[in-house]
């Protein structure tokens, strides 16, 4: 895990950032740092880092998201409060950015303070089970796009592909070709791969370095 004071998660809509961040954030507070979790994913998704704000508190990880999360108000507004996240260095930051490059624009008026301090992670997310990234040229353009807007360069890969509640290990393993194409494509490293933990009990004899993840529940 990084030690770099922000985390930034970034990928096309639907490739789990929010599942990943949550968790993140989780691991950063159980090994002693003090942890704050952003949603900077302005327009209302299905999942939200806000439907685990139960969670966070109760691990003592304050959370930072609109004030229309979880309403059925679609309203793009960025609170005062996300300027934490660049000024108060005495925490470790993750960042759950929106999807895409549209997702990406509010981002954009922090790149300029989050690249001056050089102390981040941004983490390109990537679901080889999604429509607009199934092959490693799709995934590379919609990183490029993200990186264009938000104005911040993308310094890993999160091979998170995924099928929801019905994912299998052999779905993952069948990924995982294609995600080392996208790493050779883009010069970046494949980080990590995360799934569901019991998935990853079940590769537990890969190579690969597995982030196992407990999936975020929906309330309604």
């Amino acid at each position: 895990m990084s030690e770099k004071r922000i985390t930034l998660f970034a990928g096309h809509y639907g490739s789990g950032k929010t599942n990943i961040a949550v968790n993140y954030a989780m691991n950063l507070k159980k090994l002693g740092y003090p942890t704050v979790i952003a949603d900077l994913d302005i327009v209302n998704p299905y999942f939200r880092t806000k439907d685990s704000e139960q969670e966070l508190k109760e691990q003592g990880i304050d959370l930072i998201c609109s004030s229309f999360a979880n309403t059925n108000l679609d309203i793009p507004s960025v609170p005062q409060t996300m300027y934490r996240v660049v000024h108060d260095k005495s925490t470790y930051a993750v960042m759950d950015i929106g999807g895409d490059d549209a997702g990406a624009v509010a981002l954009g008026r922090f790149a300029e303070a989050i690249n001056a301090e050089n102390d981040y992670e941004m983490y390109f997310v990537l679901n080889l089970f999604r429509p607009l990234t199934r092959s490693a040229e799709e995934a590379f353009t919609v990183m490029k796009e993200i990186e264009y807007v938000c104005g911040l360069k993308f310094t890993g890969i999160v091979n998170n592909s995924n099928l929801g509640e019905l994912t299998t290990a052999e779905d993952v393993i069948s990924t995982f070709a294609e995600a080392e194409r996208l790493s050779e494509m883009s010069g970046l490293p494949l980080c990590f791969v995360s799934a569901e933990k019991n998935v990853c009990e079940k590769m537990s004899d890969r190579e690969e370095k597995l982030f196992p993840l407990e999936l975020q529940k929906k309330y309604f």
